[in-house]
């Protein structure tokens, strides 16, 4: 295995991880600061912001890829 090979493959699988515990962690703060719905809410979309636009590229190259 090349390391550009095992480079991709962590990416592919450690960064979900990762960002799922990042998912966590976000819960887990608004939980603990008795956030209501709309600041959960806020938190999610403010904090989540990074880890959609870092999914957005994967589906950016899978579709220009595909065609």
């Amino acid at each position: 295995m090349v390391v550009e090979d095992f480079e991709g493959l962590m990416v592919k699988i450690l960064v979900p991880a990762l960002m799922a515990y990042m998912v966590f962690i976000i819960y887990k703060l608004g939980k603990e600061s008795n956030a209501g719905k709309f600041g959960m809410f806020v938190l999610f979309i403010v904090l989540g912001l990074g880890m959609i636009g870092f999914s957005a590229k994967f589906l950016i190259e899978y579709f220009l890829l595909k065609h």
